[in-house]
């Protein structure tokens, strides 16, 4: 298992930069990670779970359709929208489920700013018996109703952040406010690859079978390794699950796409804390993310809540400062063009979060040869979006 070093740092960022009351907990996580990685009967229940209940492997689909509107490269997809509940957040929250069970906690708190990591979450509470609360900004609530309905319909107890921007950053201030006094009953599923160690490298873990399962079948169906692999970054969750498997090969060009919003110029206007931020210490961790001079977060904007986040994880960090990935913004205008895009050349309605990979993936197949091959993560459906533009009124044109 590629990973931090023993300081959790990959590279320069990374890191616990957390209370003493965390930091203990924190080490013990850790080491029940380790010894739960090392157990192969944890791997083959994680498995079996993953066939038998969110049923992988997801499929790996070639937009025709999509790639003769485009020109160019062949745009293939890697669906995590065919998951139970819908999208790629459930490879983590099962594994994460496992292994608080495993270490005896009795009570499972999450953050979540789609609500997809919420629904996970509150998915396997019902499934192993453990009660759940999230806590989700004021701001999300609105915007993703359908996803707070089905929390509660799983029996989760949806919090109402109200401080700050109502967003997810201030959703993870207050989850973690709750873990801090509640460590010894309570296992706090992170839903990203954020936070301090060991929570990037877990979250790694649980998600790069999206990388793994791409692989392979790239290898069975064309031969060959894709020419990228892109996929959308908000905290960086599914494109580190789909990196983590290319890593090696070198030969493949790894993209990252963050939310440039209303403009990547409009102070508070989007969300590219990899494209337009510097390095500094966001809930736990040394990592890029939105500040101003005296070190406050900047506010964010973004049409997806999934992505509307001032920070990213610190391996996405350290990818971007070795070379290894490349990390672009895409405005909300291209996102629902390509969100509109790939409802109507393909009958997938894709999340919001996921119309910024599919955006770019385009813009990149526009210049490639059609012998080569763009890889992109659907990291989720998108029920919930079109359900907000329903409720709004933001029809669209026959």
């Amino acid at each position: 298992m590629n990973g931090p070093d023993a300081r959790g740092y990959f590279g320069e960022f990374g890191g616990r930069y957390v209370p003493e009351v965390l930091f203990e907990p924190l080490c013990r996580l850790e080491a029940a990670m380790r010894a739960a990685f090392a157990d192969e009967s944890f791997w083959a229940e994680y498995r079996v779970l993953l066939r038998d209940y969110v049923g992988r492997p997801s499929p790996l689909f070639e937009a025709r359709n999509l790639t003769r509107a485009t020109g160019g490269a062949r745009i293939v997809i890697k669906r995590e929208d065919c998951n139970h509940t819908g999208a790629h957040k459930i490879n983590n929250t099962v594994g994460q489920g496992l292994l608080a069970r495993r270490m005896g906690k009795t009570r499972l708190i999450a953050e979540t700013g789609a609500g997809q990591h919420g629904v996970a979450t509150a998915t396997i509470g019902a499934l192993f018996g453990l009660p759940v609360e999230v806590y989700m900004g004021a701001v999300d609530v609105q915007r993703q109703s359908l996803n707070v309905y089905l929390m509660r319909l799983l029996g989760a107890k949806v919090h109402e952040v109200r401080s700050g921007s109502q967003t997810l950053k201030d959703a993870t201030n207050e989850a973690f406010r709750d873990w801090a006094g509640s460590v010894e009953s309570t296992f706090y599923v992170i839903g990203s690859v954020v936070g301090a160690h060991p929570y990037p490298t877990m979250v790694r873990e649980f998600a790069r079978v999206i990388g793994d399962e791409a692989r392979a079948q790239m290898l069975e169906r064309y031969g060959k390794l894709p020419d990228y692999v892109v996929a959308c970054v908000g905290g960086g969750s599914n494109a580190m699950g789909s990196f983590a498997a290319f890593l090696d090969d070198r030969e493949v060009r790894l993209c990252g796409v963050e939310a440039a919003g209303l403009g990547l110029e409009v102070a508070g206007g989007h969300a590219a804390s990899l494209t337009a931020g510097t390095v500094g210490v966001l809930h736990g961790a040394r990592t890029f993310l939105l500040q101003n001079g005296e070190g406050q977060i900047s506010a964010t904007h973004s049409i997806s809540a999934g992505l509307d986040y001032p920070g990213v994880g610190p391996e996405h960090a350290h990818l971007r400062s070795t070379g290894r990935a490349v990390y672009v913004g895409v405005d909300d205008d291209s996102a629902y063009d390509a969100f509109q895009a790939l409802a109507r050349l393909e009958g997938i309605v894709p999340a919001l979060e996921s119309a910024h990979a599919i955006a770019q993936a385009r813009r990149l197949a526009a210049g490639l040869p059609e012998d080569s091959i763009v890889l992109v993560t659907c990291s989720g459906r998108g029920d919930k979006d079109a359900l907000r533009f329903a409720l709004s009124g933001a029809g669209t044109t026959a």
